[in-house]
């Protein structure tokens, strides 16, 4: 049974920062590509970071270029979400997402980030 469990959220003040973390569990965590969404109360799910099973290649939405960090360590089978001068934007549901090139998705239940003075 594959179980991806995220942990890392909570409430933090703009400016601040907070790191996720998502572990896996029941997949070979190496050969998974991962990646993060959110989503924001009202409004869809967005892709937020991803990341190659290897590492070496990162992709990241607009909004969040050069503030959010993902990377992962295939020996904890874990990935993460670095995020730094988080705004009230950020707020939503973060989510870990694994999904392999035949179209097998994996979600994790969502840690909550909120983002307010």
């Amino acid at each position: 049974q594959v179980q991806l469990v995220e942990s890392g959220g909570g409430l933090v003040q703009p400016g601040g920062s907070l790191r996720l973390s998502c572990t896996a569990s029941g997949l070979i965590f190496r050969t998974w590509p991962m990646s993060w969404y959110r989503q924001a109360s009202g409004k869809e799910r967005e892709l937020v970071a991803g990341i190659s099973i290897t590492g070496i290649s990162t992709n990241y939405a607009d909004s969040i270029k050069g503030r959010f960090t993902i990377s992962r360590d295939n020996a904890k089978n874990t990935v993460y979400l670095q995020m730094n001068s988080l705004k009230p934007e950020d707020t939503a549901v973060y989510y870990c997402n694994a999904r392999n090139s035949y179209g097998t998705a994996y979600w994790g239940q969502g840690t909550q980030v909120t983002v307010s003075s």
